[in-house]
C-alpha cells in the first residue's frame, strides 16, 4: 500500500497546503501551518454503518480497577492509583524529577510481576541503568527501549504484551507517517493520539512525560491535554528539594489534588505535610502561618513578609507565590482602612516551600505578616490567620474552615484569628475580627 502523503493545515482558517508555508495566503497568519495526515475521501458509495444508540438505563456502570503504585502521595493525586488503560501525562521543568518518579513507579510495578516498557528518546539504556541502580531498582520485568520512533514502541508493546508503557518524552518521539521533526506540533499531536488509541484498544496503562515551555505549560498543542485522561504537573522549590505534584485534570478522580515529595539521592521520597512550614520555631517579625486548601487537603503554610523604608521615588511591591495585584490591594486596604502609612515602604512577600497560593483565604495572613514586619512585632508561632479581606476592610469567611483548623491543631496551633466565632471541637482559642480596624486593635 502506498504511503499517504501528509498535508499542512492552517490552524487559524483551516486552509490546506501540500507543503509548509510561512504565511497563510487566506488569513495572513504566520507560522500557522501544521503537518497532519489527510483524511480518507468520503465517496457516495461509502458503506452506511448501522449504529444503535443505547438507553442510559441499560448501560452497566464501569468497574474501575485501580492499581496502587505504593507511593502514597502519588496515589493521592491519582485518586487511588492507576486505572487500567488510562493515559497519564506528567509535565514539569527540566530536572524536577519527572523521569525519576516514572522509573520509580516502573520499578515498583515490576517487582509485583507487571510487564513494563520504558521507552526513552532522551537517554541511552546505560544511562537509565545508572539511575535505576542509584534508586535501588532491581526487577526482570522492566524492559528498556531507547528509540525516537513511535512505530518501534507500538510494535514492541504489541509483540511482548506489555501492561504498562512509559514514554519519556513525547516531544522526542516521532512517527514515520509524518516527515516533520520530533517535537513539532503535528508530531506531538499525532504521537499522542496514536498512543491513546493503543492504550484504549489494548488496555495498556500509558505514562507520558511532557516537556514544558518557558511559561510552565506542556509544550505542544492544547489538544495534547484533552486527549489524555490525567494531567499532572510538577512544581517545586529547588533550594529545599521540595516537589509538589499537582493534578489539573483527572477523568477518574478529583482535580487539584497535590502530593508532596522531597528530592534525595534515593530519588523522590514522600514528604510529610510539615515540609512546607520551614523553620517555624523562629519568632522573627513578619512570619505567620495560614492553612490553605489544595484539592481536598489542607496544608499549613508559612508566609514571610519584609517591610523596609524605600530609597527610591516609587516604593517596590514584590510577591513570590502570591498574586502581586492582590498584594497591592491588601496594602491599599491597610493604608486606607487601617491607618498605616505604607506608601513610603518597600514590601516583599514570600510563600515558603515553593507553593503558590491562589485562594483568598490567605488575605488576613498576608495583612498580619505585613503589619508584623512594619511594627517589628513578632507573631506567636502557635497562631494562624484565616479570612478574606474586602476592599471596604471587612473580613469574610472561607470554605472548609473546620478542615483548615483541624490541620492547624495537628501542628500545635492554639490560637486562630477568624472573621467570626465558630464552634470547633478542639483546644483552640478563636479570636473573631470583623474588619481591618478591629484586627489591628486585637493584633
Amino acid at each position: 500500500m502506498a504511503k499517504k502523503k501528509s498535508v499542512y493545515i492552517c490552524q487559524s482558517c483551516g486552509s490546506v497546503s501540500p507543503k509548509w508555508i510561512g504565511k497563510c495566503p487566506e488569513c495572513g497568519a504566520w507560522s500557522s501551518y501544521v503537518e497532519e495526515m489527510p483524511q480518507d475521501e468520503i465517496t457516495s458509495s461509502a458503506k452506511i454503518r448501522d449504529v444503535q444508540p443505547l438507553l442510559l438505563g441499560s448501560i452497566r456502570g464501569l468497574e474501575v480497577d485501580r492499581t496502587v503504585t505504593g507511593i502514597g502521595e502519588l496515589d493521592q493525586v491519582l485518586g487511588g492509583g492507576f486505572v487500567k488503560g488510562s493515559v497519564v501525562l506528567v509535565g514539569g521543568e527540566p530536572g524536577i524529577g519527572k523521569s525519576t518518579i516514572m522509573l520509580q513507579v516502573a520499578g515498583i510495578l515490576g517487582t509485583r510481576g507487571a510487564k513494563i516498557l520504558y521507552a526513552s528518546g532522551e537517554e541511552s539504556p546505560s544511562q537509565i541503568k545508572m539511575r535505576a541502580e542509584r534508586l535501588g531498582i532491581e526487577t526482570d520485568k522492566l524492559s528498556i527501549l531507547a528509540t525516537n520512533s513511535l512505530e518501534d514502541i507500538l510494535t514492541a508493546a504489541d509483540r511482548d504484551k506489555f501492561e504498562y508503557i512509559v514514554a519519556d518524552s513525547v516531544q522526542t518521539i516521532a512517527s514515520e507517517e509524518l516527515s516533520s521533526a520530533p517535537g513539532t506540533v503535528g508530531q506531538v499531536k499525532h504521537v499522542t493520539y496514536r498512543m491513546v488509541e493503543a492504550a484504549k484498544q489494548k488496555g495498556i496503562t500509558t505514562l507520558i512525560v511532557g516537556q514544558v515551555t518557558k511559561d510552565g505549560y506542556i509544550a505542544g498543542p492544547k489538544v495534547l491535554e484533552h486527549l489524555v485522561d490525567t494531567v499532572l504537573y510538577f512544581e517545586g522549590d529547588y533550594s529545599r528539594g521540595i516537589r509538589i505534584l499537582r493534578s489539573v485534570k483527572n477523568r477518574f478522580g478529583p482535580t487539584n489534588e497535590v502530593g508532596l515529595f522531597e528530592m534525595s539521592s534515593q530519588g523522590l521520597l514522600e514528604c510529610p505535610d510539615g515540609g512546607l512550614l520551614g523553620s517555624t520555631k523562629s519568632d522573627a517579625p513578619g512570619k505567620v502561618l495560614v492553612p490553605v486548601m489544595e484539592g481536598t487537603r489542607a496544608f499549613l503554610v508559612e508566609l514571610q513578609s519584609l517591610v523596609t523604608p524605600t530609597y527610591f521615588q516609587f516604593s517596590r511591591r514584590n510577591a513570590n507565590g502570591f498574586d502581586t495585584n492582590r498584594l497591592n490591594m491588601l496594602i491599599a486596604v491597610l493604608d486606607k482602612k487601617g491607618g498605616l502609612n505604607l506608601g513610603a515602604s518597600d514590601i516583599y512577600l514570600n510563600i515558603a516551600g515553593g507553593i503558590k497560593i491562589t485562594e483568598t483565604s490567605a488575605d488576613l495572613a498576608v495583612c498580619a505578616a505585613i503589619v508584623s514586619s512594619f511594627r517589628e512585632k513578632p507573631v506567636r508561632t502557635d497562631t494562624v490567620f484565616i479570612g478574606e479581606v474586602g476592599l471596604t476592610g471587612e473580613t469574610r469567611n472561607v470554605a472548609n474552615i473546620k478542615n483548615r483548623l483541624t490541620e492547624a491543631v495537628k501542628f500545635g496551633i492554639k490560637r486562630a484569628y477568624l472573621p467570626e466565632k465558630i464552634d470547633f471541637d478542639g483546644k483552640l482559642d478563636i479570636i473573631p475580627v470583623k474588619n481591618i480596624s478591629d484586627f489591628l486593635d486585637k493584633f
